[in-house]
């Protein structure tokens, strides 16, 4: 299922030491309770939006790599979501697909994000970075060692040529809501750039700190939305080598790579050679990794895991199994309604509908009891909403209440349906389907003359949209419940770039997606649930949001100036939005599911808390001595 993603840093849970403490009494800066009242509240060589930086100046290496590492070697992996080609090698527009590995391997960014932090990120092509005392702007220096990939000095006009590039019309249009509270750039010097913001928010040094840069020379004086198969010309460790273009990609390590010894990048990107081979189907990809075409996997389908990677290369360990355990959020992952077709703008009809899941059964049959149900937009954080409202969220809600179901304050956050097989211990599926069918009675939906129907006689249809045939088995027996409400339903298998268009249109019905848990949700939700971004061809607001109560609550999570104003915003986010049903609910897994080949790599021995395999893997592991002598 497509993924939504961008260019933020990494952001996770705050580690604790007395760095923060230190600089800003250092500063003379007042204690006010239990916090340091700190302006401008930043360290020279990083920006933390809330609590402490763990890294002091001039640390030597991260923590959870190996500083060792000896470089060369190769490893051949699949994209870790289904895509069946790229058209193209530039990730910042809005038609077609680029290849994987791009955006983290051959571009970079001002500030990077750590693996064992929440909201702190450390200067990479930046050197220092400074935000001014009323927060209305930040200045980046850029290391003077910075060097694109043609050997072209990193200069603060590029920096600006980027901004104004990936804030154009040229560019998709998510990147214009991400940088929504951004004025502008402006050059200072050679090496210092400035960005100016709208107002006052803590997270806007971050996001602008995650503005991938590339050079004015890319594409030779075309707009950006006119480079198409224009080598990158980026900073980062790869630069793209052999392409068999739609189907795998290379990307050799760049030997006059400037960043191979500063201190944010020693010990990672250590492989010569990065290959992501592209597969039609899973169970020819699965037999590739079996025949030993390419090195490491993860798995996505309980059913695949506990059924097909078995056999005797398993059983004598030369491809090796395992599952990583981590501390990121969970996941959200759902069927999404497109409300903006007229048959699911009514909240009554998108409950229904989800009554008819039966997750238990599901579970049970094809899951293999490996799945937790996902309860909401932030499950297992801090950021999900539970039971009835806390003061601190009702302070957010109360101003609010003549925009909102009053349901909201009466009762406890909606939970998925649960089913049970005994009518004596809980509901059964015939219970949650009867209440389905008087929820659609009361939206005006009832059954005669075969279907469902509404006043005018229109019968109540769902198209289920898919990339990889993997949800069929799921839609299958959910088709079935529907159906015994008088629902048609029909499931759809397109390709992936076919379908990715269809979203970028909002033309659909209902799409299965997931979207990777965040420990310190900020302005990326401006594109997930913005009113602006729900009439944004390309933007991420697939449900079509449109809500004046959600729009006040993204108001108070991208304006908060501490972590527990940040928890009590977005709580209350995950509230409003889970009254109004706008999802399907599907399930996460609190482990990563992955195998690889034995004997051809290493890893740190510190193993970051919060981490997506197939990043840790490229950005930290190393080739074994015998990779290394495979190497030609």
């Amino acid at each position: 299922t497509p993924v939504i993603s961008n260019f933020l840093p990494v952001r996770k849970p705050m580690m604790r030491n007395s760095l923060f403490v230190q600089n800003c009494r250092m500063r003379g800066l007042l204690f006010c309770g239990l916090i340091w009242v700190c302006a401008p509240c930043w360290a020279a060589h990083a920006y933390a939006q809330f609590g402490d930086i763990k890294y002091p100046a001039g640390f030597d290496h991260f923590d959870y790599v190996n500083a060792q590492a000896p470089k060369g070697g190769e490893i051949t992996l699949v994209p870790p979501t289904r895509l069946s080609n790229f058209d193209k090698y530039n990730p910042f527009t809005l038609k077609g697909s680029a290849p994987p590995g791009l955006n983290g391997l051959v571009f970079e960014t001002l500030l990077t994000g750590t693996l064992d932090e929440p909201t702190t990120a450390y200067g990479l092509l930046a050197e220092d970075v400074s935000v001014a005392p009323d927060k209305l702007s930040v200045v980046f220096r850029l290391n003077p060692k910075a060097r694109f990939d043609n050997g072209d000095p990193v200069l603060a006009a590029d920096v600006k040529y980027s901004f104004d590039k990936i804030t154009s019309k040229e560019a998709a249009p998510q990147f214009r809501t991400l940088f929504g509270e951004v004025k502008g750039a402006t050059v200072l010097d050679a090496r210092s750039v400035r960005f100016d913001f709208k107002r006052a928010n803590a997270e806007l040094p971050l996001i602008v700190g995650g503005l991938p840069v590339f050079s004015p020379k890319w594409g030779q004086g075309k707009s950006l939305d006119q480079i198409i198969a224009d080598l990158p010309i980026g900073t980062g460790p790869y630069k793209i080598g052999k392409v068999n273009f739609g189907k795998d990609i290379s990307y050799e390590r760049d030997p006059n790579y400037w960043a191979r010894d500063v201190n944010v990048r020693r010990g990672m990107f250590n492989f010569q050679r990065i290959t992501y081979k592209i597969y039609q189907d899973n169970t020819a990809q699965l037999e590739a990794f079996k025949a030993g075409e390419f090195d490491y996997i993860q798995s996505f389908i309980a059913r695949e895991w506990a059924r097909a990677f078995t056999g005797r290369q398993f059983d004598s360990g030369r491809l090796i199994k395992k599952e990583l355990r981590n501390g990121n959020a969970g996941d959200f992952q759902g069927f999404l309604f497109n409300t903006r077709r007229d048959k699911f703008k009514d909240v009554r009809v998108r409950q229904a509908i989800g009554l008819a899941m039966d997750f238990e059964w599901l579970n049970r049959q094809l899951f293999y009891n490996a799945y937790t149900r996902v309860r909401g937009y932030f499950v297992a954080s801090d950021f999900e909403a539970k039971g009835m409202p806390g003061a601190d969220e009702l302070a957010l809600l109360e101003p609010l209440r003549g925009k909102l179901p009053p349901e909201v304050f009466t009762q406890p956050v909606p939970l998925p349906p649960v089913t049970s097989l005994d009518p004596r211990s809980g509901m059964t599926l015939r219970d949650n389907l009867r209440r389905a069918k008087a929820l659609l009675m009361e939206a005006g939906w009832t059954y005669r003359d075969g279907a469902l129907r509404n006043a005018k006689g229109e019968a109540f249809s769902i198209e289920f949209l898919d990339n990889s045939g993997s949800m069929g088995r799921v839609v299958t027996p959910y088709a079935q419940n529907l159906e015994k409400l008088g629902i048609a339903v029909s499931y759809r298998v397109i390709d992936f770039a076919i379908l990715q268009k269809r979203m970028d249109v909002f033309d659909f019905d209902i799409i299965s997606n997931r979207v990777v848990g965040s420990e310190a949700p900020g302005s990326e939700l401006l594109d997930r649930f913005g009113s602006k971004a729900a009439d944004t061809e390309g933007s991420g607001n697939f449900i079509g949001v449109k809500s004046p109560a959600v729009d006040a609550l993204l108001d108070k999570v991208t304006s908060s100036h501490t972590r527990p104003e940040l928890i009590a915003s977005v709580r209350a986010l995950d509230r409003v939005l889970r009254f109004g049903h706008y999802v399907v609910p599907h399930w996460y897994s609190s482990v990563f599911r992955v195998a690889y080949r034995a004997g051809r790599f290493e890893q740190p021995a510190i193993t970051p808390r919060y981490y997506q395999p197939d990043s840790w893997v490229t950005s930290v592991w190393w080739a074994s001595a015998a990779n290394l002598r495979d190497q030609p």
